[in-house]
């Protein structure tokens, strides 16, 4: 049963992506996306409407469902409904992770309002979690089997890099333990919209291959870069506190750069950086040290390794519009650093 659904958030969906007719149809396409996901999440009875609602109407970039609208350009059946589908399964795969993150790293506010564990508790905000995963099975399974297939192995990437990340490097590389983290709980959900968003279009195998390659390495850069942008941003403008990594004891790759930096900076953030920082002195002075070494140009110089590979696998798709908008979003991504 619908139950009352809620406004729709105040997402503007309109989009200059250096086409008219592209940006158009990527726009109303966003509209179909997030129409169909708040239709899908107003499902069932009002109190567990109210909490699976909770984020998703509090805003979001979208980025998932931008990613696979973009790639079913290079299909000959862009935005068919299957299309649509896809993205909005991967915005609500990306909702539940958040509803279970803010459990694990006991987070008191989400996309500038209070977390579900803090608004309610913790069970209310897993099983939050727990229903996203169930809306998104549903909708896989009005699909096909293959993509209920692609979700099971996701599925079972992500929960690996949570895992990963909470069990610790264990003696491997921290550098290497960092990135396989970010590929399998962040890279992996934004390779599986440029799946389904290839695929569901009627993109050869080739070409959803390189689309997910694509996919894969936008995630990569995003993840990185807003790791440094953690370190460094203005709370005015992120609405993030600088340093939040650092007080949670989280050791991202600016800083696990700065760690190896043989410098004065380097042997002091050695020695601070053993858990998480509790006093805003000890994070200011860490960010400061850090801005003393070379670390943050060194995870931009990963940044550009992948920004190489998008372009790479670019190069061999066709010349569309949307190729050139996805290389657009990976390019320009560095200037988020400022």
């Amino acid at each position: 049963m619908t139950h009352g659904i809620p406004p729709a958030p105040r997402h503007d969906f309109s989009m200059d992506l250096g086409d008219a007719e592209l940006s158009a149809r990527v726009s109303e396409g966003m509209r179909r996306v997030e129409d169909l996901l708040i239709a899908r999440l107003s499902v069932g009875e009002d109190f567990v409407v109210d909490k699976v609602t909770h984020l998703a109407t509090a805003g979001g970039k979208r980025f998932r469902p931008l990613v696979a609208l973009l790639c079913s350009e290079f299909g000959a059946q862009p935005h068919s409904e299957n299309t649509i589908k896809g993205a909005v399964i991967t915005e609500m795969v990306h909702l539940a992770t958040l509803y279970h993150d803010d459990v694990m790293d006991e987070a008191e506010m989400r996309r500038g309002v209070a977390s579900a564990n803090t608004r309610w508790n913790n069970t209310v905000a897993i099983l939050a979690g727990d229903i996203l995963f169930a809306h998104a099975s549903e909708m896989m399974s009005e699909i096909d089997t293959a993509t209920v297939k692609h979700f099971s192995e996701t599925f079972s990437t992500l929960v690996t890099g949570q895992m990963r990340e909470t069990i610790g490097a264990r003696g491997e590389d921290p550098v290497a333990h960092y990135l396989k983290v970010i590929e399998e709980k962040t890279a992996v959900l934004i390779s599986s919209a440029a799946y389904l968003g290839s695929y569901h279009a009627g993109a050869s195998p080739e070409v959803v291959e390189r689309c997910v390659t694509v996919g894969r390495a936008i995630g990569m850069i995003f993840q990185i870069v807003d790791d440094i942008i953690d370190l460094f941003s203005d709370p005015e403008q992120s609405g993030k506190i600088p340093g939040t990594d650092l007080r949670e004891g989280v050791l991202t790759l600016p800083v696990l750069y700065a760690m190896r930096e043989d410098s004065p900076a380097g042997e002091q953030l050695r020695d601070m950086l053993t858990g998480p920082l509790e006093r805003d002195e000890d994070v200011a002075y860490a960010i400061e040290l850090i801005r003393q070494t070379g670390g943050v140009e060194a995870a931009l110089r990963v940044v550009r390794s992948y920004i190489e590979v998008v372009e790479e696998q670019l190069d061999a798709l066709p010349d569309v519009p949307a190729n050139r908008a996805l290389r657009h979003l990976s390019a320009h991504s560095v200037d988020r650093v400022g």
